[in-house]
């Protein structure tokens, strides 16, 4: 069980790693379209984590304590992951990709660590979300409950490969070199592993707060696919791209959350 949460915490960062290499393939920058496709993909994986590996586990977890009441751990978890990472926007200076607008204090980065800053809190849902879901496995001590939270690991580490690609392939034109392209990508999927660890212990130590951890991670998940995926994938210019990319982006997801759950 140990085993898999390692590979569960690798995994995510190996895969947003592999996918800042692509940066070193392409000549040029990503097409327009296949920007929206990578950027939609991940918006519905990171739905169908939301709801399956987050929301329902959470609605299970509060029923016994809560009874009909369940889904008050689930509704103010929920609306506060997305207070959160409204906080986090507020107190660290970053670049939106999508619009180039500025958020947070005034500051003198330049444009390559804005972006930075900006794809690495927005990282930080999913490490915890991982974490969550290993440390309630740890928990409940059952090996088919650390299986379940591998899917959910494997999910991410999925739309963290385009995630990675999408984070580096820009950063070449900002900051006119592949190798710092490439580490600016491989540096924003860091804070993931490490946010599962703190997610895993919060989790696995403090048991009657799970329902709460679990609904507060997928809040800030939905949140940035609402406030930054969609958005910067420009749906408007390529529809169809977009909009199958997140329905295959769901239904794998939803597949791997079924199969191993």
């Amino acid at each position: 069980m140990t085993a898999l949460t390692v590979i569960g915490f690798t995994i995510i960062f190996v895969a947003t790693t592999a996918g800042a290499a692509l940066v070193f393939a392409f000549r040029g920058e990503m097409s327009g379209k296949l920007n929206t496709l990578f950027l939609g993909f991940a918006s519905g994986v990171m739905v169908a984590a939301s709801v399956w590996s987050l929301l329902i586990p959470s609605l299970d977890g509060a029923a016994e304590c809560w009874g009909d009441w369940s889904f008050v751990p689930a509704v103010l978890g929920f609306l506060s992951g997305g207070g959160f990472l409204v906080l986090i926007d507020k107190l660290v200076p970053h670049l939106h990709r999508g619009t180039n607008e500025e958020e947070g204090p005034k500051n003198h980065l330049k444009k390559p660590a804005k972006l930075f800053l900006a794809v690495t809190i927005h990282n930080i849902p999913e490490g915890l979300a991982v974490g969550f879901a290993f440390g309630a496995a740890a928990a409940a001590g059952e090996y088919g409950a650390f299986v379940s939270a591998l899917g959910l690991a494997i999910g991410m580490a999925i739309q963290n490969f385009p995630e990675g690609a999408a984070v580096s392939l820009p950063m070449k034109a900002a900051t006119g070199s592949r190798t710092k392209a490439f580490l600016y990508g491989m540096g924003s999927g860091a804070v993931e592993p490490l946010f599962a660890v703190v997610g895993y212990f919060l989790a696995a130590n403090l048991t009657a707060a799970q329902p709460w951890f679990l609904a507060f991670a997928a809040g800030a998940m939905i949140f940035v696919v609402v406030e930054d995926l969609i958005p910067d994938a420009h749906l408007s210019e390529h529809p169809h791209f977009g909009t199958w990319g997140a329905m295959v982006g769901f239904a794998v997801m939803m597949a791997l959350d079924v199969a191993l759950g």
